[in-house]
């Protein structure tokens, strides 16, 4: 196998091809030693022996979009709850009412079958032409297998010494007049204002450790797909850009993809949910010393064979019930069911 990745900058009208030149990718087991690197990164949600960094280098080229490949697409039913799910939201809500943590990110996947025919080369150009707001990769390689994403959320962006960041969480579904505008009419409920401010909070304890000089702006109401979040932007100097792997060690995971107090709520996750993350909620996108466009692993598919493994999340106050969540992830959800 060639490990390549294939990707769409929000907005873009043209997508770039990055393929692994001379053998295969380089596997690092720390986000530090993404330090002075380049190339376009594929990190998990945990990283270990089996689930490495894994950086594809190689020559980049520029792949015309015109093609349309989004033709007869129609939205699917919702899915019962399902068993599992309940065990998990019970126990991991257990935590917050005891106030183990502060807010806990519960994820879950669904598998749904491949259309005959259909590649994942198919799948990638219709997320283009569906979603143009978000970024769309498609990357495969031996470590992590193959993934299609396309998420709305910037973990690290940035061009010569200007950085950027956001912290994005709440989430309510578009439905009916409200999918002509962008979200502007809704009103916000206190647990998702909740929950976007802890996300908000986090990152500006993260950006203090290495640069005094940043700017917060929101939040602001976002739409991605069908859905739209609570948005506010961080931006920032980054005069040493040889410690952009210490940095990206600082902010991922975030408290929009685990929950706080973060170490813990890490190590809740990785021992308690029902089905291994591996690369969801991890981070893809291409890195360089001049510019890097990092995004997290949202709104994404594993593809193994015939079936596509999906997965989504929500992050969970005390004042969370289980309805509610689990319809949360069935919106998100729909993003990548709508490919199919």
């Amino acid at each position: 196998m060639q490990a390549y990745a294939i990707y769409r900058l929000p907005h873009e009208d043209h997508a770039t091809l990055i393929r692994q030149t001379e053998g295969d990718p380089l596997e690092l087991q720390a986000l530090t030693e993404l330090n002075g690197r380049q190339g376009f990164v594929v990190a998990p949600f945990e990283v270990k022996g089996d689930q490495p960094v894994v950086l594809i280098q190689g020559e980049t080229e520029t792949v015309s979009l015109d093609s349309q490949h989004a033709n007869g697409i129609n939205e699917r039913q919702s899915h019962p709850i399902t068993d599992y799910y309940r065990v998990d939201f019970a126990n991991y809500h257990a935590q917050l009412t005891s106030d183990q943590f502060r807010k806990i990110v519960l994820a879950r996947c669904a598998d749904e079958d491949m259309p005959e025919g259909v590649t994942p080369m198919d799948l990638f150009y219709r997320a283009c032409e569906l979603y143009p707001r978000l970024f769309i990769a498609l990357v495969e390689t031996p470590q992590s297998g193959c993934w299609l994403t396309a998420t709305p959320e910037i973990l690290l962006d940035g061009k010569g010494q200007d950085w950027r960041t956001i912290a994005l969480a709440g989430t309510m579904k578009l439905e009916g007049d409200e999918l002509n505008g962008e979200g502007e009419t809704l009103t916000w409920s206190t647990k998702n204002i909740q929950e976007q401010r802890i996300v908000a909070t986090y990152i500006t304890e993260c950006l203090e450790q290495f640069t005094g000089d940043f700017r917060e702006e929101g939040p602001r109401t976002v739409r991605a797909a069908n859905l739209v979040h609570l948005r506010s932007d961080f931006t920032f100097k980054l005069a040493d850009r040889q410690r952009v792997g210490e940095l990206l060690q600082a902010l991922h995971p975030t408290p929009a993809v685990c929950g706080l107090p973060k170490r813990e709520a890490f190590q809740f996750i990785v021992k308690n949910e029902h089905t291994p993350r591996r690369y969801y909620s991890g981070f893809m996108g291409p890195l360089s010393a001049d510019e890097t466009h990092l995004y997290v692993s949202l709104r994404c598919m594993h593809i193994e064979g015939g079936t596509c493994h999906l997965y989504a999340g929500g992050g969970l106050l005390k004042g969370s019930t289980e309805e509610q969540e689990w319809q949360e992830t069935e919106a998100k959800l729909e993003t990548m069911r709508r490919l199919l």
